[in-house]
C-alpha cells in the first residue's frame, strides 16, 4: 500500500524526470485555486449566505464606440430571492429535522458512542449534511485534545485538496488543506497562506509564501495508521446542488431586479423630445426637471415648445408569470417541493403528500445512503479510539444510524396504520412509525 499518492506520482514519473514531494505539492496547489470544482464548492457556500452574483451587477448600455460601458444614472436594483437557501434548508431539516437514532445490539456500545459522539452530534450533523449539499462533499477530522477525548472539526470542502486510491473515492490515499490565517509581523497585519499535509501517519504543517512550502510543525495522529478524516458526500458523483440551479437563481435575481428597475424608470427617466427648449444644454435640461418638476420652453418662429416623451408599455404581468416559471423550475431542479402549492388542497390524504415530497425523497435517498457510510467510516475511527484508550474492542460490534425524516403526514392516518399493524408487528417497529414518538427507547421505559 502506497505511503500516500505522491510516492505513487513520483515513481511514475520518466526516467530523468525531476520532481520533489514538495514541489509536486506546490503545484498542486496552485492548480487548485483555479479548478472548477473549488470555484463550485465556494459559490454554493456564498449563495447559501446570500452572496449572489447579482449584488455585483452594473446597469449597461452601448456607448458611441459600439461598446457595453456602465451607466451611473439609471436604477440599479440588486435583489436577491434566495430560494437556493430555502432549497437546501428543505433538504437538510426533510432528513434530519427529527434526531437520527443510534440502533445496535450492544447497549454499553451504543452509551459509549453516544458520549464520544457529544450531544451536539445532532446539530453537527445538519451542517454535516449542508456543507456537503453546498460543495457536493463534507469533510470531518477527529482528533483527541489534551485530556484524551474525542474532538471532531469539520473542514470546508474548498480548503481540501483529496488524493483517493481507488476510482469509488472511498479509501483515502493522502490529503492537503490549504487555509489561510490572520496574523502579525511587528504591528502589521497581514494574511497567511497555511497547508497542512494529511500522510498515513502524521499531519504536516507548512507556511506557504509566493508558493513555496515552508515547514513550521507536524503532529502525529492518535492511532497508528490511517488518515482520520471523513467524507460525508451529497451523492456518489460529488456533484454540489449549486450546479444544477445556479443559472436560475441567478434569473429569478435579474428578473426581479429588472422589474423593480422599470418601475423606477419614471417621466423623469424616459426619453424626451424637446421642442425649442429655453435653456443651455441637455445636462441643466435635466437639473431644472429634478429640482423643480418643470421646464421651460419658447415659441421660436411661430413655431411653439413642446416637450414630448417616447414611452415603451410596461406589462407587469409578464414579469409575474416569468417570475413564476423561474421558481418552479429551480424547485423542479433542485428536487425540492413548493410548500405553498395548492394540490394539497382542504383534506389532504397521504397519498398526495408523498407525490409531493417524491424528488425530495429521492434526492436525499441518495445522500441517506452516502452519509451512512461516512458514518460508518467515523464509527471505525471511534471504535479504534476506543481500542487504544482500553475502551474495548468494539470493530464486530453492529451499530445503525437510523434517520427520522421530517415530512409532512397525515397525523390521524398514520396513527391509524400504526393500531393496525400491532398484531403483525413488533411494538419497537410499530414506535418507529409513529408520528408523535421521538425517541424509541425512552418511549418504551415510560410505557413500563
Amino acid at each position: 500500500m502506497w505511503e500516500n499518492l505522491t510516492d505513487k506520482v513520483i515513481e511514475g514519473l520518466n526516467e530523468g524526470a525531476v520532481m520533489s514531494e514538495k514541489n509536486f505539492f506546490e503545484r498542486e496547489i496552485a492548480n487548485w485555486k483555479t479548478d472548477e470544482r473549488r470555484k463550485l464548492m465556494i459559490d454554493g457556500e456564498r449563495y447559501f449566505r446570500g452572496e449572489h452574483d447579482i449584488l455585483t451587477a452594473e446597469r449597461m448600455a452601448i456607448g458611441s464606440d459600439g461598446k457595453l460601458k456602465k451607466v451611473e444614472n439609471l436604477p440599479n436594483n440588486r435583489i436577491v430571492d434566495n430560494q437556493y437557501q430555502r432549497m437546501v434548508n428543505q433538504k437538510v431539516n426533510y432528513l434530519l429535522g427529527r434526531d437520527a437514532i443510534l440502533e445496535g445490539d450492544d447497549e454499553e456500545y451504543i452509551k459509549l458512542l453516544r458520549k464520544a459522539l457529544g450531544r451536539n452530534w445532532s446539530r453537527e450533523m445538519k451542517c454535516i449534511l449542508r456543507d456537503a449539499i453546498n460543495m457536493g462533499i463534507a469533510w470531518l477530522y477527529m482528533y483527541t485534545d489534551r485530556e484524551g477525548r474525542v474532538k471532531f472539526k469539520r473542514i470546508p470542502a474548498y480548503e481540501m485538496i483529496a488524493y483517493w486510491a481507488d476510482d469509488a473515492h472511498t479509501v483515502l490515499d493522502c490529503a492537503l488543506r490549504v487555509y489561510s490565517v490572520e496574523g502579525y509581523r511587528g504591528k502589521e497585519e497581514y494574511t497567511r497562506e497555511m497547508v497542512e499535509i494529511y500522510s498515513h501517519e502524521k499531519v504536516e504543517i507548512f507556511e506557504c509564501e509566493d508558493g513555496i512550502l515552508k515547514k513550521v510543525d507536524e503532529q502525529f495522529y492518535f492511532k497508528e495508521e490511517g488518515i482520520p478524516l471523513v467524507a460525508f458526500k451529497y451523492n456518489e458523483k460529488e456533484i454540489p446542488l449549486i450546479k444544477r440551479v445556479k443559472s436560475l437563481q441567478d434569473a429569478l435575481n435579474k428578473t426581479l431586479s429588472d422589474f423593480e428597475n422599470n418601475m423606477q424608470e419614471d417621466a423623469r427617466n424616459t426619453i424626451i423630445v424637446l421642442q425649442n427648449y429655453d435653456g443651455t444644454d441637455l445636462g441643466e435640461f435635466r437639473q431644472n426637471l429634478a429640482t423643480y418638476g418643470a421646464v421651460k420652453v419658447k415659441t421660436v418662429d411661430g413655431a411653439p415648445g413642446d416637450i414630448k416623451t417616447l414611452k415603451t408599455d410596461f406589462d407587469g404581468e409578464n414579469y409575474s408569470h416569468i417570475i413564476n416559471v423561474l421558481k418552479s423550475a429551480l424547485v423542479e431542479n433542485a428536487m425540492g417541493y413548493d410548500s405553498k402549492s395548492d394540490r394539497l388542497g382542504n383534506n389532504p390524504n397521504q397519498l398526495v403528500m408523498k407525490s409531493m415530497f417524491m424528488d425530495l425523497d429521492l434526492d436525499m435517498s441518495e445522500a441517506e445512503v452516502e452519509l451512512r457510510y461516512g458514518f460508518n467510516c467515523l464509527t471505525g475511527l471511534i471504535n479504534e479510539y476506543f481500542k487504544l484508550y482500553g475502551y474495548g474492542y468494539f470493530e464486530d460490534e453492529r451499530v445503525e444510524i437510523i434517520f427520522n425524516r421530517d415530512c409532512l403526514i397525515n397525523e390521524s392516518e398514520a396513527i391509524d396504520n400504526c393500531i393496525k399493524s400491532r398484531e403483525i408487528l413488533s411494538e419497537k417497529t410499530v414506535m418507529l412509525q409513529h408520528p408523535w414518538v421521538n425517541d424509541v427507547g425512552e418511549e418504551i421505559k415510560r410505557k413500563g
